[in-house]
């Protein structure tokens, strides 16, 4: 991609029709960021990329995603007075982001499946597609600064919005792209955003914001049991091995969960500390047993040279947890491994480890599996929903539906 090589002009003050193609999700943010774009004189297009199949439902996608919100955003570029496409991204959606979503639960992993939308499909695919059509810059309704250096670089910094900054979903960005990429409500907080989509009649300026995983209409956990086999299996205690409950399957768990999870004692305080799949076991154990003093990531990228990253770092492993202080003990091209100041509870495998410096980004990796040592055992094997075993500790009806349990998962995903 040779337009990702040479230097960009300076976006602030572009030249006269300077094309920029603003990614429309039918939202506010990305209204106001269309509205923006063409107050500051660049010759914008809208578009929204298509996610949801034919063959789906209409109530499947969240309406960020739906065939409504492709129609408010038409509509809204009719108001804003720029031209709208409908790009068709159904493929590339189902290959990046559906799939490796079941894939990591059936691993028993937590994935984040923005963290997979942003890097390969809006920051890929799309930057791709807009050099088709000719256009120098993609935009999107982000709440993440871009921070023009002295130097000629261009870095990701902390959106101004604390409430608001998507950061956390943006590490895996090509850091060619980069240069490319404007996030005009990045310095504006969510009320002024909506002050201004009022002020212009937007018709988006009071639609309510989306809180769940797009192309999941409900539960989490609803949605993979209808795609992934359901194995039930036992509750292992991590101290010595002892059988303690019965589970669903590995995939309906996420490390640190303390409820819905069906022990025989439910008064005692456990704790999920890991999710083997392999031999279909939910390991469980106190508090302590879900501190993790260190952690190691792969699938690394770096929007800073690899010789520039500190050595003192702060790392965010969720993304509604505040980020920590830790420790590089190693970094590559495609990996690295920290050491936290304090530890951390309950890091999940397959969530972002997110690097920073300050405000400003410097790149991520997915979390690896802990290693640890389990206690020796035979095994254990799957049990159909029907067994007596189960339905003697009373779980019987509960194990046939996964709905019933809290989604404690869906809290870490978002």
């Amino acid at each position: 991609m040779t337009a990702l090589t040479t230097a960009p002009p300076t976006p602030l003050t572009p030249p006269t029709g300077e094309r920029v193609l603003c990614a429309m999700s039918g939202g506010v943010d990305s209204s106001v960021t269309a509205a923006l774009l063409k107050d500051a004189g660049y010759s914008v297009v809208g578009a929204m990329m298509r996610f949801w199949p034919d063959d789906k439902r209409t109530d499947t996608f969240d309406s960020c995603c739906s065939p409504d919100a492709a129609y408010e955003a038409r509509r809204v570029a009719e108001q804003v007075g720029i031209p709208f496409y409908l790009l068709d991204y159904r493929e590339q959606f189902q290959r990046h982001i559906v799939g490796p979503f079941l894939e990591e639960y059936a691993q028993g992993r937590t994935p984040n499946p923005c963290v997979n939308c942003n890097t390969k499909v809006k920051f890929d695919e799309l930057v791709k597609k807009a050099k088709m059509l000719g256009c120098r810059y993609v935009a999107t309704g982000h709440y993440v600064k871009r921070v023009d250096t002295a130097d000629g670089g261009v870095e990701f910094w902390r959106g101004d919005d604390p409430q608001k900054d998507q950061t956390y979903f943006l590490w895996g960005t090509p850091r060619g792209a980069l240069p490319y990429i404007l996030f005009p409500v990045g310095e504006l907080e969510k009320p002024r955003v909506r002050e201004i989509a009022e002020e212009r009649g937007l018709l988006t300026a009071r639609k309510p914001e989306s809180q769940n995983i797009c192309f999941v209409p409900g539960k989490v956990q609803d949605f993979v049991a209808e795609h992934l086999p359901q194995a039930t299996g036992f509750i292992r205690e991590i101290s010595n091995g002892e059988i303690v409950g019965n589970h669903l399957g590995t995939q309906f768990y996420t490390l640190g969960q303390k409820r819905g999870m069906g022990l025989y004692q439910s008064h005692k305080v456990r704790h999920i500390v890991h999710l083997d799949p392999k031999t279909n076991t939910v390991w469980v154990g106190d508090y302590d047993d879900c501190l993790w003093g260190s952690l190691k990531a792969s699938g690394a990228n770096y929007l800073c040279d690899l010789a520039d990253l500190p050595r003192e770092v702060e790392v965010q492993v969720r993304y509604r947890t505040r980020p920590v202080r830790a420790t590089v003990l190693h970094a590559d091209e495609n990996s690295f491994e920290l050491q936290f100041d304090d530890p951390q509870f309950a890091v999940a495998p397959g969530q972002s480890a997110v690097l920073y410096d300050g405000p400003r980004l410097l790149g991520g990796g997915l979390i690896n599996d802990h290693t640890r040592e389990l206690p020796e055992v035979f095994g254990s094997p799957a049990l159909p929903l029907n067994d007596p075993a189960l339905k003697v500790q009373g779980f019987g009806k509960r194990l046939k539906s996964p709905s019933l349990f809290e989604d404690e998962r869906l809290r870490v995903l978002i």
